[in-house]
């Protein structure tokens, strides 16, 4: 193992239990050892994600299948960083000490002063390209860019509504949407809609206001809809594309059991014989789709947005902020001194 550290010990924000932020206490633990294919990380800003408060909360129960039955296996929260690699396991190519990288870590660890990540889930961040941008491309900007590619918006797109447009995956999808030409209307709360509008959408709504079945989104005006709400009925959601036209699901209400797996099933079921898809997505980690947003973002082409940087010692604080909804955009913890 090659190594750039100078302790045995770090602080860490873990839990030891499932539930609020309150379960999560700010402790000093051992430094972790990479194994093979694994690197050690010194993340330099944590962007926090929905799905790191629902590990936290082990809600839906389904996903204490992945995460711990009782527990998380994986005590630290943070999934998503922008790193310095410290320390090389046996087996590592391609990388070496002091390489500036971003990544997703499966299943967290980002809140601590370092971090374990496979290889495989590196990408190189660019040098004109803020740690603190970096960190908020993977969870979200890759799950738009993927429900994006799902619902086939390219080229030959006209018109596609994103639902929930002002949080991390709406911001980036509003904007990988238009620059792949599509003129973009979106469903965000009132005091977003110019952010959004920004961002490159044509037009806005408040969705106190207007949802699917209103007057203000006619049946068959759109070729793909991204939601990311998980509100609205399948079918006047369905209703809102035309032949041809998919909506992908990207996130979902539902129990305390399953969670949006009902919902995503139902729309298998709909989807049968119809000419209007409804598909739901499984976000899966590709390095050369985060290299391609890293480019975009360091030249300008999407502009991430960050709505909150909190400091390490306020992590709690961090998470309680995400876990109460209605994010605008991410919010990221700075790396401890």
């Amino acid at each position: 193992m090659t190594t750039d550290t100078s302790t045995d010990t770090m602080p860490a924000w873990r839990q030891d239990r499932y539930g609020e932020p309150d379960a999560v206490m700010l402790e000093q633990t051992d430094v972790p050892i990479p194994g093979r294919g694994e690197v050690l990380l010194r993340p330099h800003v944590t962007a926090l994600n929905n799905g790191d408060v629902r590990v936290m909360r082990g809600e839906p129960r389904l996903v204490r299948m992945a995460f711990g039955l009782s527990r998380p296996k994986q005590a630290v929260r943070g999934m998503d960083v922008a790193a310095t690699v410290v320390a090389l396991g046996e087996g590592v190519t391609g990388f070496a000490v002091g390489d500036e990288v971003f990544a997703e870590l499966p299943g967290g660890g980002g809140l601590a002063r370092y971090a374990l990540c496979p290889v495989a889930r590196l990408a190189r961040r660019p040098a004109d390209l803020d740690p603190a941008l970096a960190a908020t491309l993977p969870i979200a900007g890759g799950t738009a860019w993927q429900a994006l590619e799902l619902a086939r918006v390219g080229a030959s797109s006209r018109r596609v509504l994103v639902i929930g447009a002002s949080g991390g995956v709406g911001t980036f999808a509003v904007q990988l949407a238009a620059l792949r030409g599509a003129e973009v209307w979106a469903l965000c709360g009132e005091r977003n809609r110019e952010l959004v509008h920004g961002l490159g959408a044509a037009r806005t709504f408040d969705y106190r206001q207007v949802q699917p079945g209103s007057p203000e989104l006619p049946a068959d005006t759109f070729d793909a809809v991204i939601d990311i709400a998980g509100t609205a009925p399948l079918r006047a959601l369905q209703r809102l594309v035309r032949d041809g036209g998919a909506v992908v699901l990207v996130a979902g209400e539902g129990g305390r059991i399953l969670g949006p797996l009902g919902r995503i099933l139902r729309a298998a079921v709909i989807s049968l014989g119809s000419r209007r898809r409804v598909r739901g997505l499984t976000a899966t980690t590709d390095t050369r789709m985060l290299a391609q947003l890293a480019a975009l973002a360091a030249e300008g082409g999407i502009r991430p947005v960050v709505e909150r940087t909190f400091p390490f010692d306020q992590a709690r604080a961090a998470l309680e902020h995400v876990a109460a909804g209605h994010t605008v955009g991410k919010v990221v913890v700075t790396a401890p001194a």
